[in-house]
């Protein structure tokens, strides 16, 4: 049952998980004046003042000149996976930084366990393309995250970085805050791609002057080769105040074995 009424503005509550995590003070000024003639659409609760959708309204109310707001009450068991779709729905309707598309997206995932892209799509009639774009983002490594997070990053940028390895979205991200294009950050990757299928081998050998390093594997190319030395220089530099080269082999040795 829904019930359309009018609640003090010290009624409501936001809900902690809504999506949008930033409010622009210009908008909610300006939304404070629309408000203070009148309230075209009410805000969506349930029974015990917690904001399904409308927390923007709720903001610029308390701005001031406004004391209650419409509101339409719902005693309906809702799961939080229908939260989450209204909540997103209503966020297509106002400005919603990509960042907050892709939590409010992986919110709508986690309470919905086994669904896919397509099934969120489907619910918010967006196309399962743009939400695996969105959702693409938990690919990423988090330094991306928090580029994206900051408002560095598009869904696109996000998107061209997630289909390569976590260490070369290092070089895409960088690449990306020096002011590459998403057009060239696709370029890079194709790029990128096509060296990686390059040549496979057993044994690499690099020599450095009178010294060389052996590496042994299975299929190493060039991503698997910085992989492995960027781990051997990571365990080499926190053993390397406490033990001995040979005493460091060793460890390694067993390491390895206790990994099989």
């Amino acid at each position: 049952m829904r019930t359309i009424t009018n609640k003090a503005i010290d009624w409501f509550r936001p809900d902690p998980s809504q999506p949008r995590k930033s409010f622009d003070a210009e908008e909610l000024r300006l939304l404070n004046s629309t408000l203070r003639i009148r309230q075209l659409v009410p805000v969506i609760a349930k029974a015990d003042g917690r904001l399904i959708d409308g927390e923007r309204r709720w903001r610029a109310a308390q701005l001031g000149g406004v004391e209650s707001l419409d509101v339409i009450i719902t005693d309906e068991t809702l799961s939080e996976g229908q939260v989450k779709e209204i909540q997103l729905l209503s966020l297509q309707r106002a400005d919603l930084k990509p960042y907050e598309l892709f939590l409010g997206c992986m919110e709508w995932m986690k309470v919905n366990p086994g669904s896919k892209a397509m099934d969120l799509a489907g619910r918010i009639g967006r196309d399962p393309s743009t939400i695996s774009r969105v959702l693409s983002l938990a690919r990423c490594i988090p330094a991306v995250r928090e580029a994206a997070e900051a408002g560095a990053l598009g869904i696109s940028d996000w998107a061209a970085i997630s289909k390569v390895s976590e260490q070369e979205q290092h070089a895409l991200l960088a690449a990306k805050l020096s002011g590459a294009s998403r057009d060239d950050l696709e370029r890079r990757r194709k790029v990128r791609n096509a060296k990686s299928q390059d040549v496979k081998l057993s044994r690499v050998k690099v020599s450095l002057g009178g010294n060389s390093v052996v590496l042994t594997g299975k299929d190493l190319g060039m991503t698997e080769v910085v992989t492995l030395l960027g781990e051997v220089l990571k365990e080499a530099r926190k053993a390397a105040e406490q033990f001995d080269v040979k005493t460091w082999q060793a460890m390694m040795r067993d390491k390895a074995k206790a990994a099989v």
